[in-house]
């Protein structure tokens, strides 16, 4: 699993999309129950679920910040992270994902993302976290085992968060630098899948109908992603 978390880990920003593209083309998407009116309530759900995975990376970036990326691709750590959300839960940041991920799979509802997706979701991330603890048992060494034996891997214990952050100040700043990416990548995600479900299940004129309001919102985001892009690029917005 060690091994497979590494190369997994190097090559995660051109697996994850291409691996959900595919799912998504070979998949197709379903009406639960046959009713549109089902798949508009399982659509806001899935959204709510995904909203809660970019609230709980929004609170553990706000907080407290690790190196997501590493170091040319490879597992890096300059520091033992333990505050803020990383008190709570070892893993916040891809716990967050799975929850994006999962949202997104029940707005596209299809049986082959479920059976398939899902769990090779959970088990890249298993690989991924035990790559991610191998190293840093090896350079933390007890300090390490000592955080591992008090705090959860991935389900986060929130009992006593608000004494974690008492003395922290939220960063919005370093949200938006860090995180504006996968903000607008999940939202402009759903859009899409959204438009190609209608599409794929609605006669002409139903399927127009549903989707009219997503090329607005689409443009909206867009304009929204550059704003913040330029801000970031002209060093306007920086993160400390």
């Amino acid at each position: 699993m060690v091994r497979i978390g590494n190369f997994l880990f190097h090559y995660r920003n051109g697996i994850f999309p291409v691996a959900f593209l595919i799912l998504v083309l070979i998949g197709h998407p379903s009406f639960p129950f046959g009713s549109k009116s089902w798949d508009m309530a399982l659509d806001i759900l899935g959204l709510l679920v995904s909203l809660a995975g970019q609230t709980l990376r929004i609170v553990t970036i706000g907080f407290d910040y690790i190196r997501r990326g590493g170091v040319n691709r490879k597992i890096h750590a300059d520091r033992l992270v333990t505050g803020g959300m990383f008190s709570h839960s070892r893993n916040p940041l891809y716990l967050g994902n799975l929850l994006m991920f999962i949202g997104l799979t029940m707005v596209i509802n299809s049986p082959v993302i479920y059976l398939i997706g899902i769990p090779l979701a959970f088990f890249v991330y298993a690989a991924i976290i035990a790559a991610e603890e191998d190293f840093l048992r090896k350079k933390f060494g007890q300090d390490y085992i000592d955080y591992c034996n008090r705090v959860n891997r991935l389900w986060p214990n929130l009992k006593g968060f608000s004494h974690s952050i008492a003395e922290m100040e939220f960063n919005w700043k370093r949200v938006l630098v860090k995180e504006y990416n996968t903000t607008f990548a999940w939202l402009l995600t759903a859009l899409a899948l959204i438009y190609w479900e209608n599409q794929a299940l609605l006669d002409n004129a139903q399927a127009e109908l549903y989707n009219q309001w997503i090329p607005a919102a689409f443009a909206g985001l867009l304009v929204l992603y550059f704003i913040v892009w330029r801000l970031k690029k002209t060093g306007r917005l920086r993160a400390d």
